[in-house]
């Protein structure tokens, strides 16, 4: 097989190819891993358990709305969280429930794995459970001030 090398791209002068890109997945063992968490989220004191409210929150606020510029937790789409702490037999637990802007939203199926991805990232939780909800049905009035000025309601 002779390859040659021109300015941007890769020609195989047998097959005729060109820019060949491997394509195929890495064995499993050389697949990056997720980061293993660092910290055990159990007997928590009122401090400690407030800044891991505010990393929550501030994983929340990566996700946003792809058909508004707000991330969902200014537009009120967060309607509850729970932290249940780490014990012996497992790692802290994460339960959200939230709902859409309308029930036919077309990322239903795709914002609960959003959330939960982006919670995963806090150090010290292992579990996420994402429940949808419409009731109450999402009204402008959840809203936080910021995303009504970001959105120029204000």
């Amino acid at each position: 097989m002779t390859e040659h090398q021109t300015k941007d791209e890769t020609f195989d002068a047998d097959t005729g190819a060109r820019d060949m890109i491997d394509l195929s997945a890495p064995p499993a063992e050389e697949k990056a891993k997720a980061p293993e968490n660092t910290r055990v989220l159990k007997d928590l004191t009122e401090v400690e358990v407030a800044d891991v409210t505010q990393e929550v929150i501030a994983a929340l606020k990566t996700v946003y709305d792809p058909e508004i510029p707000v991330d969902i937790y200014e537009l009120g789409l967060i309607y509850k969280v729970d932290f249940d702490p780490a014990n012996d037999e497992r790692g802290a637990k994460i339960t959200v429930d939230m709902t859409l802007t309308a029930p036919g939203c077309p990322v239903a199926g795709e914002m609960p794995g959003w959330v939960e991805d982006a919670i995963l990232k806090v150090d010290g939780i292992e579990e996420v459970s994402v429940n949808m909800t419409f009731e109450p049905p999402w009204s402008a009035d959840r809203m936080s001030e910021e995303a009504k000025l970001e959105l120029g309601w204000m």
